[in-house]
Order: structure tokens, then sequence, then C-alpha cells
């Protein structure tokens, strides 16, 4: 009952692990214990009372010192977990409640350290996300807190390199580089004659060059083009005739392969 169980909220099978576990600073709790001896002096008090009204101390300071054991173990199951994905907390002891966060959405971190939290260590989170409205929107008494701020900036950098090394990954793990701009072929001129003794006759002419600059999405125009004459045989439109072949326009320059 008084434990979150903070395991059992992490998604294991897709590699998240908790990073920091933010437990609520002791000063969070003075208030609670001052109340918890409080509530026990008056139950003292039940034992110098006429017989008669011993109840009324007793019942006074039952109910004074089951109110503090629950603020203290209110403030003890309230953790604020930071992992390699997201943040979130977990809070309540009957009924729980968990709020979270994406690395993502979180726009600005702001630390609030007031005097007291200086002199005894701790400062309240306040987090500027996309979302206001959310149970994460101020995280009080967090014990060593700029500490634990840098170690969330820490967190949202190497998300940020994790994701670009995945979309990497989805390529093979090559790099995406690219295409080096082709130089400017030398102008060249070649004579009826030189064309006779040539041993190669189908090796490329120097001075031949393609009418336009392949761009690599042919394909795709293509395959645009098959489409709309497809749509147009199914909707009863006559089909454009195809475009004449055109052999001047034809590009004969070496493909270029990687290595």
């Amino acid at each position: 009952m008084f434990d979150p169980r903070i395991e059992k909220h992490l998604i294991t099978d897709q590699g998240e692990h908790v990073v920091d576990e933010v437990r609520k600073h002791w000063t969070a709790t003075v208030s609670a214990v001052l109340e918890l001896f409080g509530g026990i002096v008056v139950l003292l008090l039940s034992f110098f009372v006429p017989a008669q009204a011993w109840w009324v101390p007793a019942l006074l300071g039952a109910a004074v010192t089951g109110h503090a054991i629950w603020r203290y173990f209110e403030q003890h199951t309230d953790r604020f977990v930071i992992t390699n994905m997201r943040v979130f907390r977990v809070h309540g002891i009957l009924s729980q409640r968990i709020a979270t966060m994406p690395l993502a959405r979180i726009l600005d971190i702001s630390v609030y350290k007031p005097v007291v939290g200086r002199v005894f260590g701790y400062g309240h989170f306040v987090f500027e996300s996309a979302a206001q409205e959310q149970g994460l929107r101020e995280i009080r008494y967090v014990g060593d807190p700029d500490e634990r701020g840098l170690t969330i900036q820490r967190v949202i950098q190497q998300a940020g390199l994790r994701g670009a090394a995945g979309r990497a990954e989805q390529f093979g793990g090559a790099h995406i580089v690219a295409p080096p701009t082709p130089a400017p072929a030398a102008a060249a001129s070649v004579t009826a004659a030189d064309a006779a003794h040539d041993d190669n006759p189908t090796a490329p002419v120097p001075d031949v060059r393609p009418a336009t600059n392949p761009s690599g999405w042919d394909w795709l125009a293509d395959a645009q083009r098959r489409e709309d004459e497809r749509l147009a045989q199914l909707r009863g439109e006559p089909t454009p005739a195809p475009a004449p072949f055109d052999p001047d326009r034809t590009n004969t320059a070496p493909i270029q392969l990687p290595r």
C-alpha cells in the first residue's frame, strides 16, 4: 500500500529504464511530524483529565495522529521518476494517480529555491510544456534541484541523439549523403576521321550530353503517369498517347555506380 512500485509502470519491452527516482525532501514531512507529535500530546492528556471526560482528548488525539500519519505516507509515496523516454509522477495511497509527459514535450524547466530551500538543499520544479493542465506542472520539495535539473537536460539531449541514430538504422546503418554535383564535362570535338578509326565504336561520344539533368526521381514520374492512365481507363476517358521516342534525348553517358 505504501510502495508506489515504479517498476510496473516502465515500458520494459521498449527498453525504458529509470535514470533517477526523486523522493520528497525530508523537509516536506516536517509539518506532518509536528502534527503527529501534537496528536500524541493530546492523547497523553486523556490520563490527566477527569475519568468522565477521558474520551474527549483521546478521540481528538487519535484523529490528529491519524491525519498526521496519513500526511506522512502521502509524502512518502509521492515519487517523481526520470527515465530515458519520459518523466512521470506517481502519488496516492489508496487511490493512485499517475501523470506522465514525454521528454519531447518539455519546453522549459524552472527551478525555484526559497531561502529555506537554499539552506537545507531543496527546491521546486516548474515544467513548461505543450499541455499545461497536467499533474507535472509543479514538483515540490526536490532534493538537490540543480543536479536533478542537469540530469533531465542530459536525458533530453541523449534522447534526441538516440532518435537520430534510430532513424539512421532504418536505412541499414548507412549515412545518408547528398549525391555529389557532377563536374562539367570538358568540351571536345570529334571529327569524322577520328570516329572512323575508333577502336570502340560503342563508346559514348564525349560531346553528347542529355537534354535534361536526371534527378533520380524519373521512376516516380513514370509511376504517376501509369497511375493516371489506369484511372482514365477506369473512368472511360480517352488515354493520351505516349510521347514518341526521341533517340536524340537518350542519355548514353556511362552510369557511375557507387563502389
